[in-house]
Parts: C-alpha cells; sequence; structure tokens
C-alpha cells in the first residue's frame, strides 16, 4: 500500500533542532517522568497495538496501522528513559524578555460578537477585566476560517500555504479518495505470510503533513520549556523542549476520527449511524448477549474485527448492568459511566487496549446503550499520544483516565440522532472537566516558561446549539463557565506573567447548504458516467476524462490538473488560469434563489493570494460563504445532489468555514495591545518576543502585545 500523500516543493524553512533544553525549574519534573520510564521497564506493560488517523475512510485499512503502530510503540517505550535522562541533564541558556511566564487559554470558537454582548450584560466579570486591563479585539483567522487552518496558523505564524494544512481532509491525486490532512500512519513496506497470521518485517512509517515549525519549538533551542496541552493539529507528536499532550487528529483505536457503538432492541429503529456501528440486539430472560467490537486484528490474514463478549443486564426501568473485559459495572439511565478499561486478544500474547464510556439513553420501552468511540488508552498507550511518551502515563496515574480522541465530543452521534442534547452536553462537559485538570496541573508546574491549552467544548457546543431551542440557555452557560475558567487563572498568575485568551474563529449560524459539485455538474465542469444526473460520495459517478473541476471537504474547489491529478485534463498555464477566473467570476456574488441572499461573498485564487510553497497542494479556489451559508453535507463527501441550495437540517447549526472576515476569533491580553487588528498569525511572533527571542523571517506576524 503506497503512501497517499506526496509534498511538491520545498518550505524555505530551517530543520527543526531537535536537541532538548529543559530550564532548572522544569529538572525535578523531568525526573519524576523518568521514575514512571523506570517503574514501566521494570515493570513492563503488555505489548499493545493501536490505529493511526485516516481509517474513517473506507479505503483506509485500519489493519495496516495498527500493526505498524505496534512498533513504533514498542520503540517509544523503551527510548523514553533515555530521552527523558539527557533532558533532565542538557541546560539551555535562558532568554530574557518581558515575561517570566506566557500563559495562552485557547477557546475554540469564542465569538467576538457574543463576548462583547455577554460582557455588557454584566455575566463575564473576568473577560471585562482583561479587557479593561489589558486589551481586547477581534482577532483575524485564517484563509480558510477552518479550525485546523487556524490552529496550525497560530502555532507556526504562517498562512497555510507554508504551513499545507487547508482543511480537515484533502483529495489523494492519485486516486481522488478523501486522507486525513494532518497525518498518516503507514505500515511496514513488507510482511511474511505465515499460516493464518501476517508477521511485519520492518518499522512502521508516521507521516505528519504539517510544515513550518512551531513557536514552542523555536522557543526551546533558547531554552525556554513548554507545556502544550491539546493543541489541535500536534498529531503526530514532535520532539521539542517540553511536555506535550496532543489534540484534534488524534484518532480512536478504529483509526477512524471518532467511531461511536449503538444497541438497540428496537426492531423498527430505521436510524443510520454514518460515524459509528449500530446493533439490533434481543432481550432474553432480560439479559442481552452481545459483542463490543474494535479495530481489525493486524496479525490475522482474515482481518477481522477484534472483539469482546458484553454481556447488558435488565435490572429494572432505570438500570442495568454490564459485564466486559473482566469488569462489572451498574449504570443508572442517562448517566455516564466511568472510563471502562478493554482488552482485545489478537494473539501470539499480545493485546490490543483502550477506553471507552457507556451511556443508557432508554431502557423501556427498548433498550438504547451508546458507548462512546474506543480510544488510546493514556496510561497504558503503544503510540505516542504525548511528548515525552511517557507524559500522558503521569497525567493518567496523576488526574486518572481521560479522552484521547481529537476530537472527543461526539458530535456525530448527536447529528445522527443517537445520543440527545442532555446526552452530548453531559460528555462535553465531562471532557472539559479533564481537561480542566490537565491545564491547572500544568500551569501550577511552570513556574517559568510557556503554558498553552486549548479548550474544545466552546467549539462543540456552538456547532450543535447555534440555532436550538435551548440555544440562549446553553450558549449563556458555555460563556459564563469559561468566564469562570478565566477567573481561576487569573488567581495563580503574578506580576510578570502574561495571559493571552484567544479563539481560532468566531461562529455564524449555519442554515443553507451550498454544494458546489452540483453547481459544477449543471455548469459542465463536472461530468458523471452514463448520463447519471445525480453522484455518489467520494466521485464514485465522476467521468474524470471529462471533469475539470470538483470539490471536496469545507474549503474550495480543486482543479483537474494534468501533471498533478492522476487523470488530469486542464494544461497548467494559460488553460489553468483562465478557468480559474472564469470560476471566480461565475461563483463570486451567487445567489440563493429561495432565499434571494447572497450565498458567496467571494471566491480567492489561492496560488494568488497565497503565494507559499504548498499552494497548489490544497484547493485551487478558496470559496468564501456568505453568514448563514457553507459547504453542504454533500458538497463535503464529493457527492453530486440533485440542488445546489438546501436546508441544513441537522443539529449541527452553528458554522465556521465561511468568509474569514466574517468569522474573526477573539483575542484577550492582560497587558495592553499594540494593535488594534490582530491576526492569527500574530501569536506566536508575540510569544517569542516577550521570552526576548527574535522572530524567524518566515514568520509573517507582528508582535502584538
Amino acid at each position: 500500500m503506497k503512501e497517499n500523500r506526496t509534498l511538491r516543493g520545498t518550505a524555505p524553512y530551517p530543520a527543526p533542532d531537535l536537541r532538548q533544553h529543559p530550564g532548572r525549574s522544569q529538572v525535578g519534573f523531568v525526573v519524576l517522568l523518568l521514575c514512571f520510564a523506570v517503574l514501566l521497564l521494570v515493570h513492563p506493560l503488555p505489548a499493545h497495538a493501536y490505529v493511526g488517523p485516516g481509517a474513517g475512510f473506507a479505503f483506509i485499512s485500519s489493519f495496516f496501522t495498527l500493526l505498524a503502530a505496534f512498533f513504533v510503540g514498542v520503540f517509544y517505550l523503551l527510548s523514553s528513559p533515555i530521552r527523558a535522562l539527557i533532558r533532565a541533564f542538557v541546560r539551555g541558556r535562558r532568554p530574557t524578555g518581558g515575561a517570566n511566564r506566557v500563559v495562552i487559554i485557547g477557546l475554540d470558537g469564542l465569538d467576538p460578537q457574543l463576548a462583547e454582548r455577554f460582557m455588557e450584560e454584566g455575566k463575564l466579570p473576568h473577560f471585562k477585566k482583561l479587557k479593561d486591563q489589558g486589551g481586547f479585539a477581534p482577532l483575524a483567522t485564517s484563509y480558510p476560517a477552518i479550525s485546523p487552518v487556524a490552529w496550525s496558523s497560530f502555532m507556526t505564524g504562517v498562512d497555510a500555504s507554508h504551513h499545507n494544512i487547508f482543511d480537515f481532509i484533502t483529495r489523494d491525486p492519485d486516486t481522488y479518495l478523501p486522507t486525513l490532512s494532518s497525518a498518516q500512519v503507514m505500515p511496514p513496506r513488507r510482511t511474511l505470510q505465515i499460516g493464518p497470521w501476517t508477521v511485519p518485517l520492518g518499522k512502521a512509517r508516521i507521516t505528519g503533513y504539517r510544515r513550518s515549525r512551531t513557536f514552542w519549538s523555536v522557543l526551546g533551542d533558547r531554552g525556554v520549556f513548554s507545556h502544550i496541552i491539546r493543541v489541535p493539529i500536534t498529531f503526530p507528536v514532535e520532539k521539542f523542549n517540553g511536555l506535550l499532550l496532543a489534540g484534534m487528529c488524534v484518532p480512536d483505536l478504529k483509526g477512524s476520527q471518532g467511531s461511536f457503538t449503538f444497541y438497540t432492541s428496537d426492531p423498527d429503529d430505521s436510524r443510520e449511524a454514518g460515524a459509528g456501528m449500530k446493533h439490533l440486539v434481543r432481550i432474553k430472560d432480560g439479559v442481552i448477549r452481545t459483542y463490543l467490537y474494535g479495530p481489525n486484528n493486524p496479525l490475522r490474514r482474515n482481518r477481522k474485527p477484534l472483539r469482546i463478549p458484553l454481556t447488558i443486564t435488565i435490572r429494572d426501568s432505570r438500570r442495568i448492568s454490564i459485564e466486559v473485559s473482566g469488569q462489572r459495572l451498574e449504570l443508572e439511565s442517562e448517566v455516564y459511566s466511568p472510563w471502562v478499561n478493554l482488552s482485545f486478544n489478537i494473539g501470539l500474547g499480545f493485546r490490543v487496549r483502550g477506553i471507552c464510556r457507556f451511556y443508557v439513553k432508554s431502557i423501556d420501552p427498548h433498550l438504547e446503550l451508546y458507548v462512546t468511540p474506543i480510544q488510546i488508552d493514556p496510561a497504558k498507550p503503544a503510540l505516542p499520544v504525548s511528548h515525552p511518551f511517557i507524559y500522558s502515563v503521569y497525567l493518567s496515574k496523576l488526574l486518572g483516565p481521560f479522552a484521547t480522541l481529537g476530537l472527543a465530543e461526539d458530535t456525530s452521534a448527536f447529528n445522527e440522532g443517537f445520543l440527545d442534547e442532555k446526552g452530548f452536553l453531559e460528555q462535553a462537559w465531562l471532557y472539559h472537566e479533564e481537561r480542566e485538570k490537565q491545564f491547572f496541573n500544568a500551569l501550577d508546574r511552570t513556574r517559568q516558561g510557556l503554558c498553552v491549552c486549548v479548550f474544545d467544548v466552546t467549539d462543540r457546543i456552538q456547532h450543535m446549539f447555534f440555532m436550538s431551542k435551548s440555544h440562549q440557555r446553553v450558549i449563556e452557560e458555555l460563556y459564563c463557565r469559561m468566564d469562570a475558567l478565566i477567573g481561576k487563572t487569573l488567581e495563580r498568575l503574578g506580576k510578570d506573567d502574561v495571559l493571552l485568551v484567544m479563539s481560532d474563529h468566531g461562529f455564524s449560524p449555519f442554515k443553507r447548504g451550498v454544494n458546489l459539485n452540483t453547481w459544477l455538474f449543471q455548469h459542465g465542469y463536472l461530468v458523471l458516467k452514463d448520463r447519471r444526473t445525480t453522484g455518489r460520495e467520494w466521485f464514485k459517478d465522476v467521468d474524470w476524462e471529462r471533469t475539470r473541476a470538483y470539490s471536496m471537504g469545507l474549503a474550495g474547489i480543486f482543479i483537474n490538473r494534468k501533471g498533478r491529478e492522476a487523470r488530469g485534463i486542464v494544461n497548467p498555464g494559460g488553460e489553468l488560469s483562465a478557468l480559474k477566473a472564469e470560476l471566480v467570476r461565475a461563483l463570486t456574488g451567487l445567489r440563493d434563489s429561495a432565499t434571494e441572499q447572497v450565498a458567496i461573498t467571494r471566491v480567492v485564487d489561492t496560488e494568488k493570494e497565497l503565494p507559499g510553497p504548498y499552494a497548489s497542494e490544497g484547493p485551487d479556489l478558496l470559496v468564501c460563504y456568505n453568514r448563514g451559508f457553507r459547504s453542504s453535507w454533500e458538497c463535503a463527501t464529493g457527492q453530486v445532489s440533485d440542488k445546489v441550495f438546501d436546508d441544513n437540517q441537522k443539529p449541527w447549526s452553528g458554522d465556521h468555514c465561511m468568509d474569514p472576515v466574517m468569522v474573526p476569533g477573539v483575542l484577550f491580553a492582560s497587558r495592553p495591545l499594540r494593535e488594534q487588528k490582530p491576526d492569527i498569525k500574530d501569536l506566536a511572533p508575540t510569544v517569542l518576543q516577550l521570552f526576548g527571542v527574535p522572530t524567524p523571517p518566515y514568520m509573517k506576524g507582528k508582535q502584538v502585545v
């Protein structure tokens, strides 16, 4: 199986210096982590396997990534003590600057208009204090205004054409199929088949596609130690002088970005679990005997999914008991279980381990049992979800088990009707409480240097409640709880500390979807086979020999370029330029006939507006939608539907994948702002300057605090 992504061009950035230089104040903490590593070697854990990202798409086999990751895990487990020991005794020069400690709280999706409104109403006293004593301004987001793009710009100080992240997914130009934009885990190049077994011959290949350097890596070269907690697009983890727990794009045990399981005894349940698995179960004498399914078995040629027996006993109309993986739990209706340890036997003495939570949605008249995506066990990871490898082990032993999935809040289960409002909100706040514990642990241990933590709950709840009936109550509570978080943080800061509170983008209602593939089909730019008038997902019915343009994901339009796409037909040079200009003219100002509103405010030629070395890797045209509009669900998955415009009827009612000027984020600072129009690319050089570290010439931002 070949690697799906080939990056063309080279970045004009220095290669990361992987030397480790912790400051004196961090040595004790690193030694503590070293003790954990020694204990792991003295009392070795059973070998564990793990699945890499990308297998949310059917064409990427979790079999390969699970097999590949097993060997990576063994290497990291054995080498962690050595690497930690080196870090403990190597000290770098500490630079002088304007701050002893810089603390950054990322509140994904916090909206400046809502923040201002709630401050004026007196509901956000700690945000108001920051605004009055320091500064507050809308924060210009990335092009396109999509979370992985924006957070990549935050950490590198460059735009998408320089860091190479344009969306959550992109297309493989060889197959036109989707692949995760951020990373991919590849198997050993060779395997040996022995009867029913598959034996790997070689080591795994883990590739990260984000380019440029993070500002905490630059700080590390100057001796500044950093704690980085759950910042998106930090998987796969990178070596630097500090501690990191990876965020968005860490996959679940099946290799997807979140695959839940749902059991129902209702034979008339017609819901489809597009992002998970639904099982119809039968109750016999008050007992259900079924299985909980994990990843495909990496050591067996038949690659059947691993499974664990699951026994469910109905106690009464409000209680059930569960027996799974050697554990017995009593569960009440509409209450989440604690994290449950799972162990899948793959053979030859190896086991795959994960964790999950159970939630009884209903018992009477039919059982409905939801199971979260099975996640990496942070106490026994076989593939690094932290740097160093043992950091997640340390946190789990100190604070208890926690969610490791990058997109942990299960918006898909809520969107598809397998979780209700109560179940989703309770899950989101459970994960947020875990994050707060991790953040304050890191903050208390960061006596000098940088501490960054990103909280996702602000993004997930606004996505799902922006236009719901309970919108006002839920959103207001969300902002008030974030204000309380800021208050607890301010109590821990000294006069020489700098606090920055920021978001990657704002929010808008998402009322109408736009299917660019349908528009391209209707205007002759995309052609279907066999005179079809609609096309299935992932371009299954597209005639590539006659198609000039297509759309995948949330960002825009790809041109079917000759020499780039496998079956490209558009010649580079004049033909390509003319086609892009034609599409820009036709789509700019496109109106929704049903509402008479402009749906597309403008279309950006990527290579003209973002002329970095990776511009041609992203969409050729970035489509900027008006507030209320976004790429439709069908368009994002490469479908051609029968309508260009359609109502968004899913619970996912808020979004930000629109014209970036319409959905800025926020920036609060404990010191006055130098600029009234800051940009998300400004955060990296700002932090460097606060520590007296010169800004690398490739960064595009400026100092704003």
